[in-house]
């Protein structure tokens, strides 16, 4: 699949609309399949207490709860300073059509070095290789050192009920210039939006934002957008944020 890039603001659609049955079955599988890949479990201070399956992670329990697991979102921002929004494929099991930052995602229990926790190691090797998968970014032009580690956010939210989250969130930034050719398994719509234009960017929208994104967006997301050559002084390395 093709695209063409422009860094406005203007959407950059994929033909989701247009998939044929044979390929949005194809995503519906695969999405299936990821369900059984194994999340780290952690505790209310991000130690981490074992494995489950995604599908276990993500499942609304009878009495609303939901397994805490450790997760991250990168923020990624080009040269100028332009963010990238993601349009979430319809196929996703959570909170799917739903429009949100570059890549959100998890470490697997199974791959050994995704469950290194000195200096988030772990975290950017996984984020490393979803930024490969769903967005197509070649491995070398976002490697594990060029993110920048900033907090980590304790959310849950119940989704449709059925399907939510519940997750210690490592948030992470990337400044690069960067290579897409998005999978569209798990991708439908991919737009750089300036900080300029953010406010009447989301008020434009057609679909709704996931918790996470919303909640960073509502209390950190711009603060750190004005300071992205200066994002040290935010670093909480010590500290779980909770809103």
């Amino acid at each position: 699949m093709l695209f063409s890039w422009l860094r406005t603001a203007g959407r950059l659609p994929l033909p989701a609309r247009s998939f044929s049955n044979v390929a949005t079955a194809s995503s519906a599988k695969l999405q299936e399949q990821a369900l059984e890949e194994k999340c780290i479990l952690v505790n209310d201070h991000d130690q981490a207490t074992g494995s489950a399956s995604k599908r276990d992670c993500h499942r609304v329990d009878p009495d609303g709860n939901i397994r805490l697991h450790r997760a991250f979102s990168v923020f990624l921002f080009n040269s100028a300073g332009d963010m990238l929004l993601q349009r979430r494929s319809v196929e996703k099991i959570t909170f799917p059509d739903c429009y949100t930052n570059a890549c959100c995602s998890h470490p697997l229990y199974d791959i050994e070095g995704e469950r290194e926790e000195l200096n988030a190691l772990g975290i950017r090797r996984a984020a490393q290789r979803r930024l490969n998968y769903e967005l197509g970014i070649p491995m070398a032009q976002a490697r594990p050192e060029n993110f920048h580690y900033i907090t980590r956010i304790h959310y849950a939210d119940r989704g449709d009920g059925t399907w939510g989250e519940h997750e210690i969130d490592y948030i992470l930034f990337l400044q690069k210039d960067v290579d897409l050719k998005p999978n569209d398994s798990e991708v439908s719509e991919v737009r750089y939006i300036p900080r300029s234009g953010l406010t009447d960017a989301i008020a434009r929208l057609d679909a709704p934002l996931t918790p996470w994104f919303r909640l960073i967006l509502q209390h950190r997301l711009q603060l750190w957008w004005d300071n992205l050559p200066n994002l040290k002084q935010y670093e909480n390395h010590k500290q779980i944020e909770r809103f």
